[in-house]
């Protein structure tokens, strides 16, 4: 576990490149970022700029070829095996033969919990995410945004610190993903969990975040990041504030002047 004062996430100079058939990619450019315990962090950009590849070096899921990385001041592989973190995909990625509370439960099995102490933490994080009452259900006896509900009660089955989740709600229609992001931000403020968000929405970015990480085209750079001066009780009609706005149109500065660089 980091110090308190010590980031819980810290890359320097990050670099990363794949190797293809048709020569190398350079996904990652001199990425600089430190993430502190309780930060809710959104990375936005467009596709192809790394996001998601970030997301996955913290997990310990890619290989950096430069820089450093850390997590809870061990390496990302080492952040792994100690289970430091839940992740939350773009897809729920649910077993339809198997219920939701044994979905939640599967990391529990791996790791070998003892049946009570599953069956306790799937009734809490059911809890968590409002969806008591529906662990005997199949995935497909639930609507999309209930199944990325229980994808989320999985990643935080174990209570690791640190929950990382690659556009969740992407598929998802506004008014569904509205609601969610409610209850994620609900979430995060009963549980105090880090949270890593990669999104392409800047309204979501800006209502979700205290952090925003803007990064530019391929190879993906950190352009800006953008400290939130929002109110952590953050009701949904906070995004016709004068405030919000002009945090989003610096999001979308961002986001240009990205793109001016890469010309």
């Amino acid at each position: 576990m980091a110090a308190p004062d010590l980031p819980v996430i810290s890359a320097s100079a990050l670099d990363l490149t794949f190797q293809t058939g048709d020569g190398p990619v350079h996904a990652l450019k001199d990425v600089a970022l430190d993430i502190h315990k309780g930060d809710f962090v959104s990375f936005i950009g467009p596709s192809g700029c790394g996001k998601t590849t970030f997301l996955r070096c913290i997990a310990g899921l890619e290989q950096p070829t430069g820089g450093t990385l850390s997590v809870n001041n061990m390496t990302p592989d080492e952040a792994r095996r100690a289970r430091a973190y839940g992740y939350v995909f773009q897809a729920a990625g649910l077993y339809p033969w198997r219920t939701i509370a044994r979905n939640i439960s599967l990391p529990l099995e791996i790791m070998g919990y003892a049946k009570s102490d599953q069956a306790a933490r799937v009734e809490r994080v059911l809890e968590l995410v409002e969806l008591t009452g529906f662990g005997g259900k199949y995935p497909w006896q639930l609507s999309g945004g209930m199944q990325q509900r229980a994808s989320i009660a999985r990643a935080l089955a174990f209570d690791a610190d640190i929950l990382l989740m690659d556009e969740p709600f992407g598929a998802l229609d506004e008014i569904v993903r509205d609601h969610l992001n409610e209850q994620l931000l609900a979430l995060w403020a009963r549980t105090q969990k880090t949270i890593c968000f990669v999104t392409h929405s800047i309204p979501e970015a800006v209502y979700l975040s205290t952090k925003i990480v803007v990064m530019s085209p391929r190879p993906g750079r950190i352009s800006d990041v953008i400290e939130s001066t929002l109110p952590k009780e953050r009701p949904l009609d906070i995004r016709d504030s004068p405030e919000f706005i002009e945090i989003a149109h610096r999001v979308r500065d961002g986001l240009r002047a990205g793109h001016a660089d890469d010309a």
